[in-house]
């Protein structure tokens, strides 16, 4: 089946974190033949944190993988008002709760609600906004707890990355160094498409990819 049946034909809108515009018209430019894409129904875009080997179509891991099931962008705080957000208790305005020892920053500099962990099993119709829309298949836990994951039609983690969205994760580097918003420069923002997210001092940072999921099972 044809994507065009999949995606809402609609006028270009905001859709994902800062100002990624996901086009209406998107295009499967890899043959479907190792899915029916007729048993999935279109979504508001959904969006995945991955890992893995830009070049690879499968691999191990996913059990590290995030899971946004709303766009976290418009729910996001500025980090001049990181402030506001520590006397709040960490509550932003959008109702959730920033961990301190855990927290996530967007390409606009940012801070995000965590997405959640693990992603769940199953298929999702996943792209890059870019030129291939196409099934991920996410696998159960092994009995070490490894989860594969499996693109169809022979693409790749990059075929479906969006190059536009960055996302890091940022986790104290010690115990008795902070790493706090407080320690980002604000400069270097908007982060280009494809570079890495910058480092903050007393982090660690783990740079994620991001997927937009624009379809689930119909009966998901």
């Amino acid at each position: 089946m044809n994507i065009r049946h999949l995606v809402p034909s609609v006028s270009r809108r905001l859709l994902s974190m800062g100002s990624l515009m996901l086009a209406a018209g998107l295009l499967l430019t890899v043959p479907a033949s190792g899915a029916d894409l007729s048993k999935f129904r279109r979504i508001e875009p959904q969006f995945i944190a991955a890992l893995g080997d830009p070049g690879a179509t499968s691999g191990n891991g996913a059990q590290s993988w995030g899971f946004w099931n709303q766009d976290p962008g418009p729910r996001a705080c500025k980090l001049d008002h990181y402030p506001q957000l520590k006397a709040a208790g960490g509550v932003a305005p959008a109702q959730w709760k920033f961990d301190a020892k855990d927290w996530w920053l967007e390409e606009h500099g940012l801070i995000m609600e965590k997405p959640t962990f693990p992603l769940a099993p199953g298929k999702y119709l996943v792209t890059g906004d870019r030129n291939v829309t196409t099934v991920l298949t996410i696998l159960p836990k092994d009995k070490d707890g490894n989860q594969r994951w499996e693109l169809a039609d022979g693409a790749t983690l990059y075929d479906v990355t969006h190059l536009g969205c960055r996302s890091a994760r940022y986790t104290p580097s010690t115990a008795n160094k902070p790493c706090s918003p407080e320690n980002v420069k604000t400069t270097g923002f908007p982060v280009n498409p494809g570079a890495d997210m910058p480092p903050v001092n007393g982090c660690n940072k783990q740079d994620y990819t991001v997927l937009i999921v624009v379809g689930l099972p119909a009966t998901h």
